[in-house]
């Protein structure tokens, strides 16, 4: 059996050790022992960016919001898919996730970062919400494990009634906003549905094929 290589280690904000993994050519993120995420269990990270992107492919000069890097899988989807005009804000609260991913040694987003469409910022992405009023075509938000967070405790006002207005709040007229849990997560969509919002919920496996089922949640404000 191949051995697990830990190549570097933090804190988040809260204090929650995360550390980054190798095995078998995979890289592994993992919280306090427990992990979050694999470049090997990446098709729902991918379907994030698939199902909140295409339907405003027609729109010119396209903006959009990631929330949380991860291994970059949302964000290399998103380029596939917008146009050469548009302009995708990624925001990762964790310095040394960004450092990672731009290591070009680790097999990460070091490509996808380097596009000239991209825009990093190491900050919250709340704090990019509340200063972006219908600024953003599409939200897609992957900072956690869903409503209930493992990462950092801070990222659970996201999930809050404030924090689901601060994002309609940034978003243009028929914005899109879709958030990635790993479960299904029926209490915050009656929170989105109580917002005026009209919400689809997607179940995806992890892997294409097989696998653990992850969830994407997709709002959009109704029709007049």
């Amino acid at each position: 059996m191949k051995p697990f290589q830990k190549l570097a280690e933090t804190k988040s904000p809260d204090g929650s050790v995360v550390a980054l993994f190798r095995h078998d050519g995979a890289y592994i993120m993992r919280v306090n022992g427990v992990d979050l995420m694999s470049t090997r269990a990446s098709n729902s990270e991918t379907q994030l960016a698939e199902l909140a992107c295409t339907p405003v492919l027609h729109r010119p000069k396209v903006r959009a919001l990631i929330g949380g890097l991860g291994f970059g899988f949302t964000l290399r989807a998103a380029l596939r898919l917008l146009p050469a005009d548009a302009t995708i804000t990624v925001a990762e609260i964790m310095g040394e996730v960004i450092a990672w991913n731009r290591n070009p040694e680790y097999a990460l987003a070091h490509d996808a970062l380097a596009d000239s469409r991209v825009e990093l910022q190491h900050a919250d992405v709340s704090s990019l919400l509340r200063a972006g009023r219908q600024g953003y075509d599409v939200i897609m938000l992957d900072v956690d494990n869903g409503a209930e967070s493992l990462t950092t405790a801070g990222n659970a006002r996201l999930y809050s009634d404030y924090g689901i207005h601060s994002a309609v709040d940034a978003l243009r007229p028929d914005g899109r906003l879709a958030y990635w849990s790993s479960t299904p997560e029926p209490r915050f969509v009656r929170a989105l549905q109580h917002a005026g919002l009209q919400v689809e919920s997607h179940s995806i496996r992890a892997h294409a094929t097989s696998g653990a089922y992850h969830t994407v949640i997709v709002a959009q404000a109704r029709s007049a």
